[in-house]
């Protein structure tokens, strides 16, 4: 799915979209935000992305799915392209990342809990009345992850 041009790999946005496993309307966004320098565009008009965007697109979709912002995204790649950065510096941004997602998950695990409490509070029979709800409109609201 590529073309050839000057020795250079050379494809329109439906291509790239398809390669790096993005969609256009995203490969489009990170160019209005600078992210990815504008495509160069064709005799015709169209969008043509070299090896270089490709490979900064697909980059950039690992990280994404590794939960780092755009911004952060955006920092990785300049330290990516600076030949005097220090491993470190990549270390440390992975650390922050990790330790978020850390509590994202400590996050997940105490709502897990709490519908499990839940859950168990509930006869899930034909009464009217059902904890849950009462448990939803009580003015604890922190209780519950608890």
């Amino acid at each position: 799915v590529h073309l050839t041009y000057a020795g250079n790999i050379r494809m329109n946005i439906s291509q790239a979209a398809k390669f790096t496993g993005l969609t256009s309307k995203t490969i489009r966004f990170y160019e209005e935000k600078g992210i990815i320098p504008k495509a160069r565009r064709s005799d015709n008009g169209y969008r043509f992305y070299t090896e270089d965007q490709l490979e900064t697109l697909s980059f950039i979709r690992r990280a994404r799915e590794l939960g780092f912002s755009l911004d952060e995204c955006r920092q990785l790649l300049d330290l990516q392209h600076d030949p005097d950065r220090a491993s470190a510096a990549v270390k440390e941004k992975v650390q922050h990342n990790l330790e978020r997602v850390q509590s994202q998950i400590k996050h997940l695990e105490d709502i897990k809990l709490a519908l499990i409490k839940m859950s168990k509070s509930c006869p899930g029979n034909a009464d009217h009345d059902c904890p849950i709800l009462e448990e939803l409109c009580t003015e604890g609201h922190g209780e519950v992850l608890q």
